[in-house]
């Protein structure tokens, strides 16, 4: 690391700004893939910043580029753009201008973050040993993922280290929360349809049933968890949707199930895809049934390099204090940062954003969902105390 000389602290008239970022994103949600708007806004943006070179890696996410004014090491610094499908009902005067849009996970709070870090940080060009490129990444509510298409336009070319935050509204404010390995899982899902032959329902033995072939399997799937992989992997198989028929008195053709699953280890996931093909066919050949089997390779478990969560844990704790960071323990939660952590050593953060005021947040991805702007201040820091260790003299 470079002997720090360069010390920033944010000014209120800073915070504001990136406060009034937030809400102006936050009236101005737009879906996965979708964000024309808000990308334009980010970019024309950038652009009234000094020493950034602006571009747009993907049709919808946006990348500016420091350049400082001597060598030194490359990082990225990512933040998430999209919203979600729902309804708001915050209540707040800000709250969202689009009927059934809305950041419903803190993605607004995110891109005012990193666009405020870059605003300060490009005023600190003669300063910076290295590079910093600023990921205002589209999509990652929706698979394949934005991420994946970023890395796959170069945007992580010659990168030393990448990071990322997500703001937790069940964590209290001013607390961060770092897992050193796995930190999210593997996302993944499947649907299958299980074909029988229809019938009326008092002529069973006419009919080869789906739905009684279904509620096997269903409950066989539970035996993956329970018996087929270790107590001591960590999986999730949850059926979550399932679709049959119409009329009471009629055995229906088919049965559609959805499911998802979820682990952190690689050998589990793979071992997880195998039982449940196997399962599946065993039963609805047992049954007389078939199938047809559309199993969904989600985003990969987020793993944080040791070297990248140690940079990370000694600025937090350096800027912020030492009881602000803490180690956690990994969610289940699926996250294609993964998609740049997989290529370059990096470490995602969670910055806690609960009220003190609030003993009822409501998680993420509800229509209730709210954030403690304060939030926003230890985000910024983080981001700015990494740079400030990394390539800032």
């Amino acid at each position: 690391m470079l002997t720090k000389q360069t010390q920033i602290e944010l000014s209120n008239e800073q915070v504001e700004e990136i406060i009034r970022w937030r809400r102006y994103l936050h009236q101005h949600p737009e879906l996965s893939f979708q964000e024309h708007e808000t990308s334009a806004f980010l970019y024309e943006t950038l652009l009234t910043f000094p020493n950034l070179e602006v571009t747009r890696p993907t049709a919808t996410s946006v990348m500016a580029v420091l350049k400082g004014g001597h060598p030194g090491k490359v990082i990225g610094f990512r933040a998430d753009i999209d919203a979600l499908p729902i309804q708001e009902e915050t209540g707040l005067p800000f709250a969202s201008n689009y009927d059934g849009v809305m950041h419903a996970c803190g993605h607004d709070g995110h891109t005012a973050i990193l666009l405020g870090v870059a605003k300060v940080l490009s005023a600190q060009q003669e300063k910076i040993h290295g590079e910093i490129r600023f990921f205002f990444q589209h999509a990652e509510e929706q698979l394949p993922g934005g991420a994946r298409e970023m890395v796959e336009a170069g945007v992580t070319d010659g990168v030393d280290y990448v990071f990322g935050l997500h703001l937790s509204s069940l964590t209290p404010v001013g607390q961060l929360t770092i897992t050193p390995g796995a930190a999210t899982s593997n996302s993944d899902m499947f649907h299958v349809t299980i074909k029988g032959k229809g019938g009326h329902s008092s002529q069973p033995e006419n009919t080869v049933d789906p739905v009684v072939t279904s509620a096997q399997i269903i409950t066989n799937l539970q035996t993956i968890v329970s018996r087929i992989t270790s107590p001591k992997d960590e999986l999730v198989v949850s059926v979550t949707t399932l679709q049959a028929g119409d009329a009471v008195n009629v055995i229906p053709e088919e049965v559609k199930i959805g499911a998802s699953v979820r682990s952190f280890n690689q050998e589990v996931r793979k071992k997880a895809v195998e039982a449940i093909e196997q399962i599946i066919k065993g039963v609805t050949e047992a049954n007389g049934c078939h199938y047809e089997l559309n199993y969904t390779y989600g985003y990969d478990s987020v793993v944080n390099e040791p070297g990248a969560s140690a940079i990370a844990m000694e600025a937090i704790r350096r800027k912020l204090g030492e009881e602000a960071v803490i180690e956690a323990e990994a969610i289940m939660g699926g996250e294609d940062f993964s998609a740049f952590s997989n290529i370059v050593p990096g470490c995602f953060v969670f910055v806690g954003a609960c009220s003190p005021d609030n003993p009822s947040p409501a998680p993420h991805h509800h229509p209730k969902f709210m954030i403690d702007e304060d939030a926003l201040v230890y985000g910024a820091n983080m981001f700015l105390s990494i740079a400030e260790d990394l390539v800032l003299e």
